[in-house]
């Protein structure tokens, strides 16, 4: 292969100071016109194409992002991480991926993300402990943090999330406009200073009717599985005229399980014997299987403002973007 160009070939060919060639492969920098052309006309004579890390010494972002994850099971990642990647993409960022587990915490990961100098670190979903800002690791700074698709209770840290009260609120109205009156509620992971605030809002608009909230089923983590055996060992040990008459799954696939375990394992109808709903309007539960009720976030429109944020076009701050209930067979 034949020697890479440097930018000081480039600047000895056009007549200019490599800090000149830099300058012109910088979006916003300051540069006469025709110094520009004459660089880029040596630039292209020369095959030659600007090394992203030297130029991020001169400007001090290497427009790289990462991304934090630690619930590869959900299926709701994939279309986020999509979406997400292929924004970040267009404004010319590009992605680290990072999985959250118990060998990478997030004091580590943080760590690495740092040494990385990326611009921005986004936290999707992820369970996030106050005391890892306080971790004395991290006593130097990192980058802006953001969190997406949850709250963030960590002051300084915005979020961009589904708005959890508008989407709440209508799915109350709509199930208690149906006779609805033995309202249950099934949660996943429980996490710790990022939250959903789902099971929080169905229990405050369902109080507004004058009906509690008794039934709280735990799924532990988001899973087919998970939803399953949560909702069977519920019935298993509940008798029939004991049971709540609709669910609230905290997403689909929760959703989905305890579908397959009503109709399969113990032979109920849905929406008679019992109503089933999801959150997040996966591909899947548009299909006649499921044919599930459930609430779609507005997923390019978060996805669009967390990277605003990132890129300083939009105010750094926690927004909540309201999406859409959408009206199945199963409630």
């Amino acid at each position: 292969m034949s020697k890479r160009a440097t930018a000081r070939e480039v600047a000895a060919a056009a007549g200019v100071s490599k800090w000149t060639v830099i300058r012109a492969f910088t979006p916003g920098a300051s540069i006469t016109e025709e110094s520009r052309r004459r660089v880029l006309a040596a630039a292209e004579a020369l095959n030659y194409t600007p090394n992203l890390l030297a130029r991020s010494l001169a400007t001090n972002f290497t427009h790289q992002v990462a991304v934090f994850v630690d619930d590869f099971a959900n299926p709701q990642k994939l279309p986020f991480l999509e979406a997400l990647t292929a924004r970040l993409q267009a404004e010319g960022r590009v992605v680290m991926l990072i999985n959250i587990n118990t060998q990478f915490d997030h004091v580590r990961a943080l760590l690495n993300a740092d040494q990385r100098q990326v611009d921005a670190v986004i936290l999707f979903g992820t369970a996030f402990r106050d005391e890892t800002l306080r971790d004395r690791k991290l006593s130097k700074g990192m980058p802006p943090l953001f969190v997406l698709a949850r709250d963030s209770q960590i002051e300084g840290i915005p979020a961009v999330v589904c708005d959890a009260e508008v989407a709440l609120r209508d799915i109350v109205s709509h199930l208690a406009g149906k006779g609805y009156r033995r309202p249950g509620f099934m949660a996943g992971a429980q996490v710790l200073s990022t939250a959903l605030q789902r099971k929080h809002y169905f229990a405050h608009f369902w109080g507004r009717h004058g009906i509690s909230v008794n039934t709280e089923l735990s799924a532990h983590d988001y899973s087919w599985k998970a939803g399953a055996r949560a909702l069977h060992s519920y019935l298993a040990t509940t008798p029939p005229a004991e049971r709540i008459d609709v669910l609230m799954c905290e997403n689909d696939i929760l959703a989905m399980g305890a579908l397959d375990v009503l109709r399969s394992d113990f032979g109920l109808r849905v929406p008679e014997d019992m109503a089933v709903l999801g959150f997040d309007n996966l591909e899947l539960s548009a299909t006649p299987a499921y044919s599930l009720t459930t609430y779609e976030q507005p997923l390019h429109s978060m996805v669009d403002a967390v990277v605003a944020m990132v890129t300083g076009e939009l105010e750094a701050k926690t927004v909540a973007i309201a999406g859409q209930l959408i009206l199945r067979a199963t409630a």
